[in-house]
């Protein structure tokens, strides 16, 4: 599957040259001409890389990354900052606001090129991240299998997904509308009722092995995976 990036940059000229360098490495691209515009592609689309000026109408670069770096769904998403700037200060306050990386314009193509494919290796899970194993379920995220207590178990993608949020955010309670948000994605209107499904054939899945007693109900309030420490 080709490679998401969304391009956060107010001047056309070098969106264009920027977006046609990164077409021709086989990239995915999404434009957005201001940091509004840029918020509102990421309500439906997630990308793999974002990479934004830090001078723009409106709202900066770096007031842009401050707030996706609050937000628990796409925090995780590498940025680059671009830049005018060259004094070290304003890197440092770049890098500071959360960007993963920053480069200056004028924008050579080639270390452009090379400083996207270092980011996305870096955020990219090793060998070792690409299991999550808790009490016996073990989920591998790059195959997409489940196995509990050593036996393979069929599952659904959306369920694979609901006990991959809950296997990393055990012990808290969260209600229906945010389990929404954070495993079906933002902007992606369902109604409540769609998360009591995949969570009664999330339990089917994990009762053969007696591991569903770790999906709490909590009247009133949402689900919880429970580890039984608490």
């Amino acid at each position: 599957m080709p490679v998401k990036v969304l391009l956060v940059e107010d001047e056309e000229p070098i969106r264009e040259m920027l977006r046609y360098s990164l077409e021709n490495h086989h990239y995915t691209v999404l434009e957005a001409g201001s940091a509004k515009q840029a918020r509102e592609i990421l309500l439906t689309n997630r990308p793999d890389i974002i990479i934004v000026d830090w001078m723009m109408p409106g709202e900066s670069g770096i007031e842009f990354i401050k707030r996706l770096k609050k937000d628990e769904i796409l925090s995780d998403i590498p940025t680059m900052m671009l830049t005018a700037r060259v004094e070290e200060m304003d890197k440092v306050r770049g890098l500071e606001s959360g960007a993963d990386d920053y480069m200056t314009k004028p924008v050579g193509i080639r270390e452009f090129q090379a400083r996207i494919k270092a980011l996305l290796r870096r955020s990219s899970p090793t060998k070792n991240e690409q299991r999550l194993e808790l009490l016996g379920i073990q989920l591998n995220l790059a195959t997409h299998q489940l196995h509990i207590d050593g036996q393979r178990l069929p599952i659904g993608s959306t369920e694979f997904n609901l006990l991959k949020f809950f296997l990393t955010h055990k012990n808290k309670i969260y209600s229906r509308s945010q389990l929404l948000d954070f495993v079906w994605g933002q902007g992606v209107y369902l109604e409540e009722r769609t998360v009591d499904v995949h969570m009664l054939r999330l339990r089917k899945i994990l009762t053969p092995n007696g591991k569903q007693h770790h999906l709490v109900t909590v009247r009133g309030m949402g689900y919880m995976f429970s580890d039984g420490k608490i």
